[in-house]
């Protein structure tokens, strides 16, 4: 992942349990300022290792905790200079799912060593969304859940987000809106 997870990270846990606990988190990490660098990319095993101490601290398990940065990740770069490229990438759910390649692209350009996961809407029906996720990173599912969970907050969408199937790369989730 990208140093600005690292840095969203760091900012979720000193607002839930503060400073003092994210300077442990460093010291049994062997994280330094080196390691939250935004536009740098890091090996997927520092940011686990990250996100695994912070679900120590905060008495979470590892899944529970990837959902909530998930969450978390969504307010934290609408705040960032990734503000106004959510902006565009759309207004609704679906329009922002079938936007979020492009958004992955110019993500790439800034950092070209990023290796951005794929979204694709495969269906829209009654209020159901069927959205398959291809990356080459494993194990991040329900950090997933937890990103499509957070922009349907952003996006004044409510309902339940669930993994439907899953084959190789590949995992499709499906969405369930509640419309009234």
């Amino acid at each position: 992942m990208y140093g600005m997870a690292h840095r969203a990270l760091r900012q979720m846990m000193v607002d839930r349990l503060g400073p003092a606990v994210w300077a442990r988190i460093e010291r049994e990490t062997s994280t330094g300022p080196a390691d939250l660098i935004s536009l740098c990319v890091y090996d997927d095993s520092k940011t686990l290792a990250l996100i695994s101490a912070s679900a120590t601290h905060l008495g979470l398990p590892v899944d529970e905790a990837l959902r909530d940065f998930g969450r978390y990740w969504v307010r934290y770069a609408e705040l960032s200079s990734f503000g106004p490229i959510m902006d565009f990438t759309g207004q609704d759910l679906v329009t922002f799912i079938n936007n979020l390649d492009r958004m992955h692209r110019s993500v790439v350009l800034a950092m070209p060593d990023a290796r951005v996961p794929s979204f694709t809407l495969l269906d829209e029906t009654d209020g159901r969304l069927l959205v398959r996720y291809r990356s080459d990173r494993t194990g991040l599912e329900t950090f997933v859940i937890g990103l499509l969970e957070g922009l349907m907050d952003r996006l004044g969408e409510a309902g339940e987000v669930g993994v439907a199937s899953r084959e190789g790369n590949a995992i499709d989730f499906a969405i369930r809106l509640d419309r009234n």
